[in-house]
């Protein structure tokens, strides 16, 4: 098989108008199916990195549902009862965060900020990986005695403090036409931070919450922490299915979580570059066509060597092979300059349109492997009928 594909290689550079047209196809084919992918693979870790790494480990949960379909749903009290009873029924959780919001207006100096603000128990920043660059977070006794701190975001610090040293700064803050003094604890670091956000992020204990803004209050918001980000999905139904059957009815609390979203834009990103990859992998074939139309215009054209060989000795699966080989060969270079095209292409398309580079091994493979199939596949009939070729007939032209 060595000697044979030696001998196709010396047969593609006597013709080389002809090899290029026949490899055309192949590297079309592949070098598509390469890009498809990629860029697929890279809209996928863009989607990944947009929503961060921090939260999705976390599933909410919110009273009804905005585009609620079933007006006559039960409302729902998200209470202390209701805590204990989603952690004891709902497997993987790990644990069952309270939060609340209401609108503040913060004013340092002549300087206003209006923002939704949200009441969170001790450790909920912690546990959302949300940093800190200067400051410190809420302390267990900060939430429980509702000391008046507050936690901002980077861009709040710098439309309030814009000369920077927020932390330690008191500030007034007007809520439902009440005014309270609120000491900065600290500054969020700018990151990407999933479900919260450390840019416009406004954060209280939630102690002083239940004291001062709404006594002994529901939870506005419930956020599931799992064991593992990869229960999330699951979580969620097991969360719907549990307040549909304690309530009755549906549309009752509105479940979500971001591992979910990112899980379903991913499969539709998938979907489409599949889809994209099986029409792209058509011009494989068409190139496969071609390539069997030039193996039995060889055939033709070398009928008084295959007749020779024939008399010298050769068996018709020798001479199967040897135009197997070359129609292989065709394909085999045509699916590695396809690969190269592709990865470069690629690599240009996601530089210009400023998308993480990534690239599928598994499509690399699959799409070499599918093209020299493809030679064989469609060069096996021009082997055949030159295997079969009578050899006084072959060395009479």
């Amino acid at each position: 098989m060595i000697e044979d594909f030696i001998d196709a290689l010396r047969n593609f550079s006597r013709s080389k108008t002809r090899t290029f047209l026949s490899l055309l196809g192949v590297i079309i084919g592949v070098a598509s199916v390469i890009i498809i992918t990629s860029i697929g693979a890279s809209s996928t870790k863009r989607i990944q990195e947009t929503f961060g790494s921090s939260g999705l480990d976390l599933v909410s949960v919110s009273p009804g549902g905005f585009m609620r379909r079933n007006r006559d749903a039960v409302g729902i009290k998200f209470d202390e009862s209701f805590r204990e009873e989603l952690f004891e029924s709902i497997k993987n959780v790990k644990k069952v965060w309270y939060k609340n919001s209401a609108t503040f207006a913060i004013s340092y100096g002549e300087t206003t900020v209006s923002s939704s603000a949200t009441a969170i128990e001790s450790g909920y920043l912690e546990m959302c990986n949300l940093e800190l660059d200067s400051g410190e977070y809420f302390s267990v006794t900060d939430c429980v005695m509702g000391v008046q701190k507050m936690i901002i975001g980077s861009e709040v610090a710098s439309s309030l403090f814009p000369d920077g040293n927020a932390v330690g700064k008191g500030v007034l803050v007007v809520c439902s036409n009440t005014p309270f003094s609120f000491v900065i604890a600290g500054v969020l670091k700018e990151q990407t931070s999933g479900m919260e956000s450390s840019t416009t992020g406004i954060y209280i204990p939630r102690g002083f919450y239940s004291k001062k803004i709404k006594p002994n209050p529901e939870a506005d918001t419930i956020m599931l922490q799992a064991v593992r980000p990869s229960y999330c999905t699951q979580m969620v139904t097991d969360v719907t299915n549990y307040i549909n059957d304690k309530t009755g009815t549906e549309g009752s609390a509105r479940v979500q979580s971001m591992q979910s979203r990112i899980d379903q834009m991913s499969s539709i990103t998938n979907t489409v570059s599949m889809l994209l990859s099986g029409i792209a992998a058509i011009s494989l074939l068409v190139g496969g066509i071609g390539i069997m139309n030039i193996m039995i215009v060889t055939v033709t054209e070398r009928k008084q060597e295959i007749g020779i060989r024939k008399a010298l000795g050769a068996s018709p699966f020798e001479i199967c092979r040897q135009f197997l080989v070359e129609s292989a060969g065709i394909t085999l270079l045509g699916g590695f300059l396809g690969i190269c095209i592709g990865l470069l292409l690629s690599v240009a398309i996601e530089y210009a349109a400023l998308m993480p580079y990534a690239i599928k091994l598994s499509a690399c493979f699959v799409s070499f492997v599918f093209s020299v199939f493809v030679g064989i596949f469609f060069g096996l009939s021009p082997a055949l009928k030159a295997s079969k070729l009578d050899p006084v007939e072959a060395l009479a032209g």
